[in-house]
């Protein structure tokens, strides 16, 4: 097996689609507002790692001459986690801590 091939092929593709994808996001959309309303470009967010993921898996598939389909495979597989790693990474990274006011003091009633 060519495991060089599959891991690089694989984060290249996690790092191209959701790289974009997270760009898309951040840069297109100042909030999270248009994000309800599906159009074409919150499609294309999807589509990108899908798209990206597909093309690894092809290379690694016409580049290999024994266990294609096993390489193929697992090229797909570690690139969907590392592209859902990429997307938890970024959420992480942007997401704002919201700040949680005290609870009130107890009263006393006597």
């Amino acid at each position: 097996m060519r495991l060089k091939l599959i891991i690089i092929a694989s984060l290249l593709s996690a790092l191209v689609g959701s790289g974009a994808s997270i760009a898309i996001v951040l840069g297109v959309f100042s909030s999270l507002k248009p994000l309800n309303t599906p159009g074409l470009l919150v499609v294309s967010t999807f589509l990108l790692p899908l798209g990206a993921i597909v093309w690894a898996t092809v290379f690694v598939y016409r580049h290999t001459a024994r266990r294609r389909k096993l390489q193929a495979v697992l090229t797909a597989l570690l690139g969907l986690v590392l592209a859902f790693g990429a997307f938890a990474t970024a959420v992480v990274i942007t997401s704002r801590a919201a700040r949680v006011p005290p609870p009130p003091p107890p009263r006393n009633i006597a």
